[in-house]
């Protein structure tokens, strides 16, 4: 566990799960520009090949003298241009000398007009990051890799950390060592997708966020309808009102799976807790309001048990806030209020000084 723990604290205003999610999302889309005081890396676009040939679209720079990389991606809905918390760390990580790479998974954005290929929460992104790790690691992004990202995108990089010994070791061209692989980092991953789903629509906010993202999914299957002909019914679409539904509809079947309660269980990231080897820190919010309260002590307990796992539990944040307040940024010497991307390079710098050591 890490033995310093940077405190949090939000302004009296965001200490609350709901106002800090909701805030974040609507403020940090319109004003993130001018709060990282660092100019955009100059990406260059790149396809790159994952699982079972599946195409990856993705966002690729390198600085000078970059000493490692972190390969990232986003949450449940969402594309590379909109982004804009993914593209704060991207400033972030390149300033401090990492190679940065981050993707459309798949389903989303410029990879679902490269494939029909549906979602599958982390048992086939998993292998996705590590294919990416090895392409980047032969256009010249050096190792090691770290692979990130928050809400269901942390889950993705949870899988990923845990399978890349097994996909380097099976795959002898890939052209990785399992030393190549640093670890993971994500912030308020999702754990349990049943348990947190079924809570989340218990409450009045909840709902309406579920019916949200139910929408975006389903104009997600929609697009992937209208450029692949063919590939999805669009009666079953039309079905899909719910984040259950399109699973249900379009994506278990795929998968093999016999309803989306077995999907889920399969993919749950909590399960694989304590097969992950390699470091990794994991941030979360008591008071995150997407996610059943009741999952924080089996969290605990499974990282507890696992001494590769650095969690960071705090009691505010939201899901995927965790926007500081000045008497705080002061306390842990921060540059700006995004508290979660700088522990998650302050948490990095030490694995890297430890390494080092």
């Amino acid at each position: 566990m890490m033995c310093y723990t940077p405190p949090y604290n939000p302004s009296w205003f965001l200490q609350n799960g709901v106002m800090m999610t909701v805030y974040t999302a609507l403020w940090g889309k319109r004003n993130w520009e001018s709060t990282v005081f660092l100019q955009e890396p100059s990406y260059h676009e790149k396809i790159f090949i994952g699982g079972q040939g599946v195409p990856i679209f993705g966002l690729v720079a390198i600085p000078e003298n970059a000493h490692s990389t972190i390969i990232g991606t986003y949450g449940i809905t969402g594309e590379l241009e909109t982004e804009w918390f993914l593209r704060v760390l991207g400033r972030k990580a390149y300033a401090q000398g990492y190679a940065v790479v981050l993707f459309d998974w798949r389903a989303h954005g410029k990879t679902a007009v490269l494939s029909p290929t549906l979602t599958s929460d982390g048992l086939y992104e998993g292998e996705d990051f590590v294919r990416i790790a090895a392409a980047a690691k032969a256009m010249g992004c050096p190792g090691k890799f770290w692979f990130t990202g928050y809400s269901l995108g942390g889950q993705l990089a949870l899988w990923a950390v845990k399978v890349a010994g097994e996909v380097i070791k099976e795959d002898e061209d890939l052209g990785l060592e399992d030393s190549d692989i640093g670890g993971g980092m994500v912030i308020c991953p999702s754990l349990d997708s049943q348990r947190s789903l079924s809570y989340l629509v218990t409450k009045p906010f909840g709902r309406y966020l579920e019916a949200g993202i139910a929408q975006n999914l389903k104009k997600l299957a929609w697009r992937i309808h209208d450029v692949h002909p063919g590939s999805l019914d669009p009666e079953a679409i039309e079905r899909a009102n719910s984040i259950w539904g399109f699973d249900n509809e379009l994506v278990i079947k795929r998968l093999g799976f016999p309803s989306v309660e077995a999907y889920y269980q399969a993919s749950s990231a909590l399960q694989i807790l304590p097969q992950i080897s390699k470091p990794t820190l994991i941030l979360y919010a008591a008071d995150d309001p997407l996610f059943d309260p009741a999952i924080i002590p089996e969290l605990e307990e499974a990282c507890d048990r696992n001494f590769a796992i650095d969690l960071l539990l705090t009691q505010y944040g939201g899901h995927v806030g965790y926007l500081s307040s000045k008497e705080c940024q002061r306390q842990v010497q921060d540059p700006d209020l995004w508290w979660a991307w700088n522990r998650v390079l302050q948490w990095l710098e030490q694995q890297r000084t430890d390494s080092i050591c």
